[in-house]
């Protein structure tokens, strides 16, 4: 069971049961109190009715003796307070057969109260003026008897509520202790599972927090908490372990990758240190071209101090960018070395926006796609070969567009150049190498700009080779360069 569903389940049965335990106590003391204040209002009335006849009687006697205005309105009100509480009597419902007897005998012990008072009214109206005396000296023993009547209708009722009390307060004092049971019961759960929660929480997360210092410190192989699948905790603990082994992976990869570069600079290092001293060589080019002047052979000549440039701008340091007029020029130096050597067969069109020139780029970034031109595009051609570089400056970006008639690629070599994350096609039937240069370029420029689509290449076999590049004009000023190969 997951936490939240133990949240819900838990707390809504602990506030029903106390809720229930508390009604059961309000509803004893309620119906104590009910019963308590029913009996009230019947001994309260009782002594009311015994008091107003004995009101009833002082003020009819006052009427008689003096037959004012005054004393009769006193006596009228006298008698409406009887018939009130009378009327309120009646309304009232007795405890048992016994006692409905003497209930009734004592509301019409009431009305023959009433009556007489009539009587005697009706008497000292008469020409007799001591005719009233016996229905008066009659509606005084009525009254004492209502006295009386109502003191034992008293004793009755408390009589009959006195063991009714007795179990109502054993029952409750019963409720009350089973209450403190249960208060104490549910407390008890209650801590019980607010630990078993807490514990349920704070037990995966402090284990989690272990793993996570254990990996924050390079420890990758720390356990991994075994928690429910469905507990929240046990999601957490496999997204844990996914991100441990993708980081595992991650350190792989990247060793990787550390040992390729390790490998690609000893074989630099190795490829240099069996190289000519470049003083040397460009010295001896230099010699060159002045020998060739000298002999008349200007042409020569001037291919030679190009070659020179050529090597000299090779052997910079890949490291570093590049602006991207640097790139052009040598384009233009490393085309006029191809043109010696395919002479009228290929022609070098190019449409330069010097607007967009400024924009850094990672070093030898045109050569290669160019050579990669030259190997696979139009080599075999006789004649009529053109290779068009063209420069525009767009929005925020420069695009460089390097276009050729060549005989174009299939659909698979041009996804293989885009996918610059797989594993490259070294080699073609003839043992040509199949653009891993280019891809270098490719991720190159990926790594340079943090982006993965600033390439775009469109070509259909025999139909020539358009490749577009789009140059953010928000490179890096200076940093690094991965080295890749140039072949």
């Amino acid at each position: 069971m997951n936490i939240r569903r133990m949240l819900f389940i838990v707390l809504p049965a602990l506030f029903i049961l106390n809720n229930a335990v508390a009604y059961f106590i309000f509803h004893s003391g309620r119906s104590v109190q009910e019963s308590y204040n029913v009996m009230l209002d019947r001994v309260l009335l009782y002594k009311q009715i015994a008091g107003q006849t004995q009101d009833n009687l002082r003020a009819m006697n006052g009427y008689i003796v003096d037959r004012s205005e005054g004393s009769r309105l006193a006596f009228i009100r006298e008698k409406e307070g009887l018939e009130a509480l009378q009327q309120k009597l009646a309304s009232q419902q007795t405890l048992s057969a016994t006692d409905h007897l003497t209930f009734r005998s004592y509301t019409h012990t009431v009305d023959t109260f009433m009556a007489q008072e009539a009587g005697v009214i009706q008497a000292a109206s008469s020409p007799d003026t001591l005719a009233y005396t016996a229905f008066y000296e009659e509606a005084e023993r009525t009254a004492a008897f209502i006295q009386e009547e109502g003191y034992q209708l008293i004793d009755l009722e408390l009589s009959y509520y006195q063991p009714l009390y007795r179990q109502i307060l054993v029952q409750t004092e019963e409720m009350n202790q089973w209450g403190v049971v249960i208060f104490i019961l549910t407390t008890l759960i209650s801590i019980l599972l607010a630990y078993r929660i807490s514990w349920g929480i704070s037990r995966p997360i402090s284990q989690l927090v272990q793993v996570a210092q254990h990996m924050s410190n390079g420890d990758l192989h720390a356990p991994i908490p075994h928690l429910p699948v469905e507990h929240e905790f046990g999601v957490l603990a496999r997204a844990f372990g996914h991100m441990q082994d993708n980081l595992k992976a991650l350190i792989v990869k990247e060793t990787e990758g550390l040992e390729k570069d390790k490998q690609l600079k000893e074989m630099e290092l190795e490829v240099l240190q069996n190289q000519m001293n470049p003083h040397f060589l460009f010295n001896s080019l230099n010699v060159l071209s002045k020998l060739a002047l000298l002999e008349g052979a200007e042409q020569t000549s001037d291919l030679t101090v190009t070659m020179s440039n050529l090597l000299r701008y090779n052997l910079r340091k890949l490291d570093r960018p590049v602006r991207l007029r640097d790139e052009v020029e040598h384009a233009k130096q490393y085309f006029t070395i191809q043109q010696a050597r395919f002479r009228n067969r290929i022609q070098f069109v190019m449409e330069i926006d010097e607007g967009g020139l400024d924009v850094p780029v990672p070093m030898l970034t045109l050569q290669p796609i160019l050579e990669n031109v030259f190997v696979h595009g139009i080599e075999g051609m006789e004649e009529g070969a053109v290779i068009q570089l063209t420069i525009t400056q767009g929005s925020g970006e420069t695009l460089v567009a390097i276009s050729d008639n060549g005989v174009g690629m299939s659909e698979e070599i041009r996804e293989a150049l885009l996918d610059v994350d797989g594993e490259p096609q070294v080699t073609r039937a003839n043992g040509q190498s199949t653009g891993l240069g280019t891809r270098n370029v490719f991720k190159r420029l990926a790594l340079f700009y943090g982006q993965k689509d600033l390439v775009r290449i469109q070509s259909d076999p025999g139909r020539g080779t358009k490749v577009f590049l789009r140059l953010p004009a928000e490179g890096k000023e200076v940093g690094d360069v991965s080295l890749t190969d140039r072949r």
